[in-house]
């Protein structure tokens, strides 16, 4: 960071403060006295970055006056827009590698137009996490790590050998080999500054990511969240976030949880709870007595939960417990004491049990942690919170209810099917509510060591006991870090945990993402064949329709512990207070509560096992990775050299044409709807992460360059080559087209009438010099911030889109693209505007158009109807101008 004489205004707040028998320099925001006393905290840190970043170009002085006057801005309907610049970026691999794509595609137009390449490079420090392309394709056994892990290097070695160029073509960027862990655990226990000494200049660590569980940082104090991938290059690139002026609210945490409820519980509680309330674009701050009864693992798995709750972040301002954590996992003393001295002196260091630091929230909900019980949530939506006391009478009714979040729609004559099979030699019959997919997955909670120790110590009693986990079903451990194998073994629990089958598979999301890898072909035919509703059980964070894996149509998130006790059980048909899991050899009935841990016996092996070497040997040799990452050969120089045949890296077609100047607006007219769809389309069924499905317009593309099945892979993999994923995006099994009337990614070319795969028909539009635009429903683009999930309908040609409401991270990344997208005026649908998707559209957006303005959108069939243009900001407004946000940084660099 450098601080130039005479730029920032702001100057005069910069002071001297001595650390250490070190002095260090920082903006004394404390100093605006009673005004920034009741700033919340989370804002606090929008305010000093504004107040160090104030150039009066980027950020100016009056985006500081605005947030300075948050509690009067925050209630301005409309909202008060204001620039943000973070002070770091992270990235996993699935989303990363696109990112780095672009990176040097942007190069490649620079030097064209007559720029210096080397200009593109990160400037704000950019770690990379490579965790996402492991697939669980070995269970059950001692090699099953290595296994995966020599599989995940043979599917995905060129994907590696490219990053592993960017790390050195690229300044500023840290790239973490595979094996590591998962990003957000990784952000947590290593990555993660809380205060950065930059320079001797001393500020709040914050960051923005490009997975939206980024969110997961706020539990240690550092404010973060998920955006789309190309907004994250912006900021790589040194552009600030341009951001509407949040409404805060205070969630008060009040008493102590029972001795057997878990974090997972009450985070699926606060879920529920919130978005009951409706938190979209806020941010939500933590308080109260409660909080500090909370370790900072349980408060980061409630951070890391906030996309399913619909807030921006889930803020837990830095206390003592947070600085214990710190030491807890092997960061220096000397830099801990930079962070406590720091934000003591600028008022961001908290004491939850003190109520006069308590400052003034938009609106405050209270939460008695004394009420929350045992949960899950589904079948198909994390915020649908289910007690376990009544699971089994809940799915009993999904079955049976209409089809929908809760509903399978099964007939009376259908809910007694059956299923058989043979595995291994034996025979084994499913019903509806088999578990066949049980698995310790996600950050959400392999970043908390009580629920993982907990698991570990239920385990070891199951198997004490002697209860078992049937083989056929698929049962993993993915921790997101080696540090957990490390607690686990050393508390030891490995053996047990092993015994009921679930063994260490790899570090990465896994099941969580949908890798869970195939089930055995005998099982899905008795699956697909009596249209069996079977179910996976997952300690993850998303349970949407399709993400597991194909043949689990109920998906249920749940504690580690919950994983193993239904993978005991064998269903979720179970009523674990009146029905044993198991019986003694004696003959005694066993039940889960026989062996379920309490919260006093897991600290207690916590306290024993979880110790600050650890963190300090497994993070020492984060950075060298495996004999397969050192060993691989990466190419050199500033320009990638593209491989034509590549099917994993290839040369993206968004800079194709680019002039130096700014091209005159285009009017969309005559406009065909690829897709007529429903509400709570999400990223998932836009952009398909699992495997690529055998008859897709993505498996014919891999085929025709001679790859078979086996090595397709997934499109998570090939997020590097456009070709693919254009071809996969509205691939989802799931996704319901109104043109259509059943799931499938299928749609109607209009001219002709024809049904036919979504890609093949936008082919056909584009080869007709045809715009698209989408109709859509509520809440589209909701679930994990993906860039693909924008620059997929731009490359199937998909202009615009008319929607009820948008997930705020996907209106983001449409802008960011170029795509243009529009909301119906409140109370207004497709359906009472008596749009039939069949009409042609026209729609022209003024030259001198306002940030929400609202136009008018007319038909061939002379309808007219008014949408709001939701470009939110000027910023918006710029990068659609440009044709997109990395066309603006091409020009701005040229």
């Amino acid at each position: 960071m450098d601080i130039a004489d005479g730029e920032n205004p702001y100057k005069r707040l910069l002071k001297t403060i001595e650390i250490g028998g070190i002095d260090c320099q920082y903006y004394d925001v404390a100093s605006f006295g009673d005004k920034y006393d009741k700033l919340p905290f989370s804002i606090r840190v929008l305010l000093e970055s504004a107040v160090r970043n104030c150039d009066e170009f980027q950020v100016k002085k009056t985006d500081v006056e605005k947030i300075l006057k948050w509690e009067t801005n925050q209630k301005v309907p409309e909202g008060v827009e204001v620039a943000f610049k973070p002070a770091r970026v992270i990235l996993q691999d699935f989303t990363g590698v696109p990112a780095v794509v672009d990176f040097a595609a942007m190069r490649d137009a620079v030097k064209s137009l007559g720029g210096d390449p080397d200009k593109i490079n990160p400037i704000c420090p950019s770690d990379l996490v490579i965790d996402h392309s492991v697939q669980v394709d070995f269970t059950r056994g001692d090699d099953s790590l290595k296994k995966n892990e020599e599989l995940e290097f043979e599917r995905n070695k060129e994907r590696f050998m490219f990053l592993k160029w960017g790390a050195k073509a690229f300044k500023n960027m840290l790239i973490v080999p595979p094996g590591s862990g998962i990003v957000h655990q990784v952000n947590l226990e290593y990555l993660a500054r809380v205060v950065f000494n930059n320079d001797g200049v001393l500020y709040p660590d914050s960051v923005v990511g490009t997975d939206s569980h980024t969110t997961m940082i706020n539990g240690l104090g550092v404010l973060g969240w998920g955006v789309g991938g190309i907004e994250a290059e912006a900021v790589m690139l040194g552009q600030a976030i341009s951001m509407l002026l949040p409404k805060v609210v205070g969630y008060k945490l009040e008493g102590i949880l029972n001795q057997y409820v878990t974090s997972t519980d009450l985070v699926l509680t606060i879920t529920k709870n919130l978005r009951q309330l409706g938190v979209v674009g806020k941010f939500v701050e933590f308080f109260g007595p409660g909080v500090a009864e909370l370790s900072i693992a349980d408060r980061a798995t409630i951070s890391n939960m906030c996309p399913e709750y619909g807030a921006t972040v889930g803020f837990f301002a830095v206390d003592q417990q947070s600085l214990s954590y710190l030491r807890q996992t092997s960061r220096s003393e000397k830099h801990v004491t930079y962070i406590e001295e720091y934000l003591r002196t600028v008022k961001m260091l908290r004491n939850y049990n003190d109520p006069s630091q308590d400052p003034v929230f938009s609106e405050v909900v209270t939460l008695d942690l004394a009420t929350v019980v045992s949960s899950v949530s589904g079948p198909k939506r994390p915020h649908d919170r289910v007690s376990v006391s009544d699971m089994k009478n809940d799915f009993l009714s999904c079955l049976s209810a209409k089809i929908g979040f809760k509903g399978f729609g099964l007939k009376p004559e259908k809910l007694k099917t059956e299923g058989k099979f043979q595995f291994e030699g034996k025979d084994y019959t499913l019903n509806h509510g088999s578990v066949v997919i049980a698995a310790i997955t996600s950050c959400t909670n392999t970043s908390n060591p009580s629920v993982m120790l907990g698991a570990g110590l239920l385990a070891k009693k199951a198997v004490e006991a002697g209860l078992t986990v049937a083989p056929y079903i698929k049962t993993s451990l993915s921790p997101g870090s080696g540090v957990v194998t490390y607690y686990l073994k050393e508390s030891g629990v490995i053996p047990s945990l092993m015994q009921l089958g679930f063994d260490v598979v790899g570090y990465g999301c896994m099941t969580c993402i949908g890798n869970s890898g195939p089930l055995p072909d005998s099982m899905v035919d008795a699956i697909e064949k009596n249209e069996l509703v079977c179910c996976g059980v997952l300690s993850g964070n998303r349970n949407f329709e399709g993400r597991i894996h194909p043949n689990t149509r109920a998906n249920y998130l749940a504690s580690p512990l919950l994983v193993i006790a239904y993978a005991i059980a064998g269903t979720v048909i179970i009523d674990f207070d009146t029905e044993p899991l198991g019986r003694r050899a004696d003959g005694k009935e066993i039940f889960l509560r026989d062996i379920w841990p309490t919260r006093a016996e897991i600290q207690t092996i916590e306290q024993k096992h979880v110790i600050p070497a650890m963190f300090t040997e497994v993070y020492s040799k984060i950075e060298k990775g495996s004999g397969s990452w050192s060993s691989l050969q990466a190419p050199e120089g500033k320009l990638y050299p593209w491989d034509a045949e590549s099917t994993y890296i290839k040369h993206p077609p968004y800079f194709e044409g680019l002039t130096k100047e700014l091209p005159p607006a285009r009017p969309i007219r005559r406009a065909r709807v690829l897709l007529n769809l429903g509400d709570s389309v999400t990223t998932d069924h836009i952009s398909p992460a699992g495997s690529i499905a055998r008859n897709s317009p993505a498996a014919r593309y891999l085929a025709k360059r001679g790859l078979k099945p086996k090595e397709f892979n997934s499109y998570g993999s090939r997020r590097g080559n456009d070709a693919v994923m254009a071809r996969g995006t509205f691939a989802n099994i799931r996704l319901v087209n109104k043109f259509i009337g059943k799931a499938g990614p299928r749609t109607i070319y209009i001219p002709t009438n024809e049904e036919m795969d979504i890609f093949d028909a936008a082919e056909k539009y584009v080869n007709d010099g045809v715009p698209l635009i989408a109709l859509v429903g509520k809440e589209y683009g909701s679930g994990s911030s993906r860039d693909w999930a924008a620059k997929g309908p731009f490359l199937q040609g998909i202009r615009a889109v008319i929607a009820e409401s948008y997930e705020r991270i996907h209106r983001s990344n449409l802008v960011g693209m170029g795509i243009i997208p529009l909301q119906y005026l409140p109370g207004q649908t497709a359906d009472s505007l008596g749009l039939t998707g069949l009409e042609l559209y026209d729609i022209i957006i003024p030259t001198d158009c306002r940030p929400g303005q609202t136009i008018t959108v007319t038909t061939d069939d002379g309808k007219r109807f008014d949408v709001i243009v939701r470009f939110d900001t000027e910023v918006d407004l710029t990068y659609f101008k440009h044709g997109g946000i990395l066309n603006y940084m091409i020009r701005t660099m040229v």
